[in-house]
């Protein structure tokens, strides 16, 4: 019985079944050996050196620090235009965290007494202060944002800054530090450094608060 010649729609079936088992077989191979895909991505950073500008010694305590987060809700009103042409209202999500310092270089030369007698220091300490907000990237983020139509259209022909934000967050996070009473827990926290620092000389530490 002679062979009964195959379709060309048969034959064309089979070359593309082939076609598939080979990229699919490809495919694998790339997955299991990356070094393989002649199209992965790399990285190349184009950076420049960093540039050291300035150095300066520290002579701050550090001795307390607090965390915050906060949302900003920010609306952008366009008058007379209602909020699906024109406007946006953004949350933005930051974190960040404040110390709280005692400055050492401010001390006057006669910020320390010391009585060898009664074995006694006066200590004249500072008054705390707050350093700037610190900015937390990883924890930061545009949480939501809607615009209307025009707000939309421009945002495609310009890069959106979100600078507006970090500002409005840091000087949330700066208010809310002041009523956090993070500066009397740093002139405390300080006291029992200096306390334990001169105990182990064999003095007592004395602060004119103390004796109020």
């Amino acid at each position: 019985m002679p062979d009964t010649p195959l379709s060309p729609l048969w034959k064309v079936g089979r070359v593309v079944a082939i076609v598939i088992v080979v990229i699919a077989a490809v495919l694998f191979l790339v997955s299991k050996l990356p070094g393989l895909n002649p199209f992965r991505e790399e990285e190349i950073d184009r950076s420049g050196p960093v540039l050291l500008q300035s150095v300066k010694d520290l002579s701050q305590y550090h001795a307390a620090e607090g965390n915050f987060q906060v949302v900003v809700d920010l609306e952008h009103d366009v008058t007379w235009l209602p909020d699906v042409l024109a406007g946006n209202r953004s949350l933005f999500v930051a974190a960040g965290s404040v110390d709280a310092y005692v400055d050492f270089a401010r001390l006057p030369e006669d910020a320390l007494k010391v009585d060898k007698e009664k074995h006694t220091v006066r200590v004249d300490l500072p008054e705390a202060k707050l350093d700037k907000p610190d900015i937390d990237q990883r924890r930061t983020y545009l949480y939501s944002q809607e615009r209307g139509v025009f707000d939309r259209v421009s945002s495609l022909f310009s890069t959106e800054d979100q600078q507006e934000f970090y500002v409005m967050a840091e000087q949330k996070i700066a208010a809310a530090a002041k009523d956090a009473g993070l500066t009397a827990r740093a002139e405390k926290n300080t006291r029992t450094m200096l306390t334990g620092m001169f105990k182990s000389l064999g003095y007592t530490a004395i602060f004119p608060a103390d004796k109020t």
